[in-house]
């Protein structure tokens, strides 16, 4: 441990002990650090919005919140008070408030928690401020805040400590509350044409819906291995078959992966499914769904990041097909090469390829390494191989390519979309060659097909469009935000020693 950190920690033992003296005080003088209700509270914002410098009234107001900072002048204390709206000053004096309490406010710290009434009015230098006449100490804080100067510097203890984050970081409640604006926007849309919110189950016996490796966890009453699901596809599917049309599940979906800037193990997905709908109905709802939902929450449809690049969602957005943007990175005969030369211009890119790869994954290992960052604006990615998506159908006028499309946009996938599959006798023989081909993509469990699906889909299940949009990498990107930690309130950190 750096005599750094030694330090720190040192101090704020001095300082907790510090503020646990100050807590037996209290109680001694009959006075409870943690205090209790505290009612008629209005939002700060409120209070500074029904001020007006022109009128003769004496405008009260009644807040509760943490002390971010605190001046003791002697006689007067000057402090602000925040709560989630907004931030004000408070001016406390010796000669409004009694001895007793005067000495209890004295005693206070930045951190605390108050509940407060008194008189608007403004300084000389023109700041509004709160006289105090009352106030309750709703609950102590034990421990210091992160100056105010310097912040959360440490991106770790941001991640690990939310709270401190939001308490000094308006920025990243900003994002947070833009995060919960997007979600009621995207259910208020769907909702507005026609579409159902449905739930379906997150523990499922066969892992199915998305090519990952799922959590797995054990039913003891059923003695049954069960898996945290990974998608909830093919549960929406079978209420397609049984006469839900036009469904959405917005929720959390699980895979036992990575953890990057990127992808968090634990992450909230949106799957829509909309009977008599395809691929091309997909992308026509998503276009008009962010772009609605950019427009109410944000304002714009141009969002500035903070690498200098703005996304401009302005309609229409791109249509290219996969084996169009291959050719235009690696050449027009790409697909006449063979498959050493093919592996001789991938390796030449700074990429792995080994023999145990098929020769679709050499391709695709450009597509995701290399062509996906540079997709920054909005780019529907349509017509890919049949291997990478076995749900879908494939396009009519190419077998060996299925009628999906891949969002991109700021060099990520944002959602996919197919024209579904709903040939039961295709759909088993798909999944025959998963097993056969040992694939990733695991619609099987120890060699045993999802049946009860198959047998939905035996009944008749109509034609229809579907769609997966991660909503963390959709913040993201309408946030500016860089990393999916900043989108996530607790995002999956390593356990700290």
């Amino acid at each position: 441990m750096s005599e750094e950190i030694m330090e720190n920690n040192v101090e704020n033992d001095e300082l907790f002990n510090q503020q646990l003296s100050k807590v037996e005080q209290l109680q001694s003088e009959g006075i409870d650090p943690f205090g209790k209700r505290f009612e008629g509270a209005e939002p700060v914002a409120d209070a500074r919005a029904k001020f007006s410098e022109d009128t003769e009234e004496v405008l009260t107001a009644t807040l509760a919140g943490r002390l971010i900072s605190f001046r003791d002048m002697g006689g007067t204390i000057f402090a602000d008070l925040k709560d989630s709206t907004a931030r004000i000053q408070l001016f406390i004096g010796k000669k409004v408030l009694s001895p007793e309490d005067f000495k209890v406010f004295k005693s206070l710290n930045t951190g605390d928690i108050v509940g407060v009434s008194g008189e608007l009015f403004l300084t000389k230098k023109n700041e509004l401020t709160l006289r105090v006449k009352e106030f309750s100490l709703l609950s102590k804080s034990l421990r210091p805040l992160p100056e105010k100067h310097h912040g959360l510097k440490d991106i770790q203890q941001r991640y690990r400590q939310r709270y401190l984050d939001l308490i000094v970081n308006d920025d990243s409640k900003a994002v947070f509350k833009k995060r919960f604006q997007i979600i009621r926007e995207i259910r208020k849309y769907l909702e507005g044409i026609g579409f159902l919110e449905v739930e379906t189950p997150m523990l499922q016996p066969i892992p199915g819906g998305a090519a990952a490796n799922p959590f797995v966890t054990n039913y003891d009453a059923l003695s049954q291995k069960m898996y945290m699901r990974i998608a909830p596809e093919l549960y929406l599917k079978r209420l397609l078959v049984g006469g839900f049309e036009k469904v959405f599940e917005l929720n959390r979906n699980f895979r036992n992966e990575g953890v990057s800037t990127r992808h968090n193990p634990e992450f909230t997905m949106i799957e829509i499914y909309e009977a008599y709908s395809d691929c091309n109905g997909m992308a026509n709802l998503v276009e008009d769904m962010v772009t609605t939902v950019a427009q109410n929450v944000l304002g714009t449809l141009k969002i500035e990041h903070p690498n200098g690049v703005t996304i401009d969602l302005t309609r229409p957005w791109a249509r290219k097909p996969y084996k169009e943007l291959i050719k235009e990175e690696m050449g027009n005969d790409w697909y006449d090469l063979t498959r050493e030369q093919q592996e001789e211009k991938v390796r030449a890119l700074g990429l792995h390829v080994d023999e145990k790869m098929a020769d679709y994954e050499v391709t695709h290992e450009v597509y995701e390494k290399v062509i996906e960052k540079k997709l920054i604006q909005p780019t529907f990615v349509t017509r890919l191989p049949e291997q990478l998506v076995p749900l879908a159908k494939k396009c009519e006028d190419d077998a060996t390519l299925v009628d999906v499309f891949e969002l991109e946009i700021n060099g990520q996938e944002i959602a996919p979309g197919y024209s579904e599959l709903n040939d039961p006798i295709e759909q088993r023989k798909r999944f025959m060659e998963q097993i056969d081909l040992n694939l990733e993509e695991k619609f099987v469990e120890e060699g045993n097909i999802d049946e009860d699906f198959l047998t939905a889909m035996e009944h008749g299940m109509p034609p229809a469009g579907g769609m997966g949009i991660g909503i963390d990498r959709l913040v993201m990107m309408l946030t500016g935000s860089e990393s999916i930690r900043d989108v996530i309130l607790f995002p999956q950190m390593r356990l700290k020693k």
